[in-house]
């Protein structure tokens, strides 16, 4: 567990902060107190079916509160979709092929790309929502149905003579984008040196004086754009232009004394879904140390740690604080389940129970046999999702064989 040592240190000077994080200590410390015996810990479960029925209500249709989500409709299926299918749980023809049609209508076939719904202004994140969500269908119906010659011209319209990417047509800069389309492209076979050129040095200069990574050069560091960051770099195969030592210091002190998951900013409260964007970062570091020193960070250490991720803490902070009693998974004990922390939570439990080793000759992730570590009965490992794409491994390799295969 995140151990009893805890206690924010506020030198006497409480503020909403810390008041905060005390109370939100006080109610996740109740939950873990409860399981403090290792046969008690042996006994936790992942309760699939409540989390599969949660993910499954939304085919038979969303309620009125999520009007406020109509942009975001590529993000809901890649939310629900990657979820279920880290849960082992296929949708049914009928499902799928709604999926596939509601995609297509969110694609502009003018401009090229996808936006948040039908007739919506093309944009990279859910560009990149969309393209994840299909290679997680994985049919070649879900495949064919994106028009890759003008996406590939509307991404390259989108790029600035720094090497960076706006979002959108009159969009924002955002380090978001730069992984937006290394992913996109790497799984669709079209990450050519024109989209890459200065890339890596746009990316770089995002590396902030605490180490981690910020949205863009000059801001805060942050959990989600330091893995995009990350991300994208090694997609690119330039994290030798990082200091990643700093990065690695601070990826680490995202990992909560007490809760065991990770927050995504200095005096911020832990959320679940950073057990991906934070906890993501940890095999990326060890490819990085791979190619470095010869051997991964987790080659180093004993259980229940993973290198320099406590992959003990961390799953049973899921298992524990982050399952809502009846199904999906939740930022923290007092919130309510969706799908999107649903999605990241089980990315994160995912990212926890594997160790994955990175390959010079493929110039890519896999997984080491053997290697998982479990916490809780046997039936909760999940399939082990990519580290950098967060889509399943075998779904990964399947997309990006059958459009190397279309360029023969």
């Amino acid at each position: 567990m995140g151990g009893i040592g805890w206690g924010l240190k506020d030198d006497n000077q409480p503020t909403s902060t810390s008041e905060l994080q005390a109370e939100t200590e006080e109610s996740i410390f109740a939950l873990l107190a409860n399981h403090q015996t290792e046969e008690s810990s042996r006994s936790l479960f992942l309760t699939r079916t409540a989390h599969v029925r949660f993910l499954k209500s939304a085919f038979k249709g969303l309620g009125r509160g999520f009007v406020s989500l109509d942009a975001s409709k590529p993000w809901i299926l890649f939310w629900i979709i990657h979820a279920l299918d880290l849960l082992e749980e296929p949708l049914l023809t009928e499902e799928r092929e709604r999926a596939i049609d509601t995609l297509s209508r969110c694609q502009n076939d003018t401009s090229g790309g996808f936006g948040g719904g039908a007739g919506q202004l093309s944009h990279l994140a859910t560009t990149y929502a969309a393209v994840h969500a299909l290679a997680s269908i994985g049919t070649a119906e879900a495949f064919d149905s994106v028009n890759r010659k003008k996406l590939y011209n509307w991404i390259l319209s989108l790029k600035q003579p720094d090497g960076s990417f706006i979002m959108h047509y009159g969009g924002e800069v955002d380090v978001r984008g730069s992984y937006c389309v290394a992913s996109v492209c790497k799984l669709l076979n079209m990450l050519t040196p024109e989209i890459t050129e200065n890339m890596g040095a746009f990316i770089a200069s995002c590396q902030s004086y605490e180490g981690g990574m910020g949205s863009f050069p000059g801001v805060e560091a942050h959990g989600g754009y330091t893995f995009c960051a990350m991300a994208a770099m090694e997609i690119l195969q330039e994290t030798n232009r990082l200091d990643t030592r700093a990065l690695t210091e601070w990826t680490v002190s995202r990992q909560m004394e007490l809760e065991g998951g990770f927050h995504g900013r200095t005096n911020k409260l832990v959320d679940g879904c950073y057990s991906f964007w934070v906890g993501g970062i940890f095999p990326i570091l060890d490819a990085i140390s791979l190619r470095k020193d010869g051997s991964p960070a987790w080659s180093k250490t004993a259980a229940p740690f993973n290198g320099i991720l406590n992959r003990d803490a961390l799953q049973e902070y899921i298992l524990i604080c982050c399952q809502a009693p009846k199904g999906g998974l939740r930022d923290k004990p007092d919130k309510s389940a969706d799908f999107y922390h649903t999605c990241y939570c089980l990315s994160g439990l995912s990212i926890a129970q594997h160790t994955y080793s990175w390959s010079a000759e493929t110039q890519e992730f896999s997984v080491v046999e053997n290697a998982a570590r479990v916490v809780g009965v046997a039936n909760n490992k999940l399939p082990a999702t990519h580290p950098v794409h967060n889509i399943r491994m075998d779904r990964v390799l399947f997309m990006q064989a059958y459009f190397q295969r279309q360029a023969e």
